[in-house]
């Protein structure tokens, strides 16, 4: 049995997991999805740096798991690969669903498309925060209505110095066992940092037809990659 730790990405706490979960756990798996301090129900908790990849390792630690499957979507794709690497002999694997991924001393605003300034200046506009996005925002992702509704009614504004944090790795990426989900409706291919992982030996690339939110999209397909990277069939 694996133990799936499922950690969602900005906006969003472990409720973004609701239709994922029973599905791993009727293939016999433990699973625990993470609600990341400042978002969801836990949005009047402080935030710093490392704050969300110390929510990852102290959950694994205060449950005692071990053969950890970490699993990060879109931003948290960034803690979960910290995560990783600070979990030792406790991780199995580490999947990335259509995410990014730690750059050591960089963060995820440095790595906007946009620049960083300008996605520094958007948080400063808004308080300090990352706004949810809005339907209009979600359009060619592959959500019906009802879908959509839940992802953004859900929404709560994500914490801005999670986003500016420069990550901390201690060794190379492409040295943890890695799965990669490229999401196809979100661009066909993957970014060049994770491209270039995705040469390591260590790592596999799987790709989904769908859009950016697979947890809200496709769920059961979802689940059954995960279950597949446990060797399942």
């Amino acid at each position: 049995m694996t133990e799936f730790v499922l950690v969602a990405g900005a906006w969003l706490g472990s409720w973004a997991w609701d239709e994922v979960v029973p599905e791993l756990r009727a293939a016999g798996h433990g699973t625990h999805a993470v609600t990341l301090s400042g978002l969801a129900d836990r949005q009047n908790v402080r935030v710093g740096r490392q704050t969300h990849v110390e929510d990852i390792v102290n959950e694994v630690e205060r449950l005692g798991l071990r053969d950890v499957a970490l699993v990060g979507h879109s931003y948290a794709g960034i803690p979960v690969g910290q995560a990783a690497e600070r979990i030792g002999d406790r991780l199995s694997h580490v999947v990335f669903v259509d995410s990014e991924v730690p750059v050591n001393g960089g963060s995820f605003a440095s790595g906007w498309w946009q620049g960083q300034a300008a996605f520094e200046a958007a948080l400063a506009g808004n308080g300090g925060f990352w706004a949810p996005l809005t339907a209009a925002d979600c359009e060619g992702q592959g959500l019906t209505d009802e879908q959509l509704a839940r992802f953004v009614g859900g929404s709560t504004p994500h914490p801005g110095a999670t986003l500016t944090d420069p990550a901390v790795l201690t060794r190379p990426l492409g040295e943890l066992p890695a799965t990669y989900i490229k999401c196809l409706l979100d661009g066909p291919e993957p970014n060049d940092v994770v491209a270039e992982l995705l040469k390591s030996e260590h790592w596999r690339l799987v790709e989904l037809d769908t859009g950016h939110w697979p947890m809200f999209s496709r769920p059961r397909e979802l689940a059954r990659i995960l279950h597949e990277t446990t060797g399942g069939s």
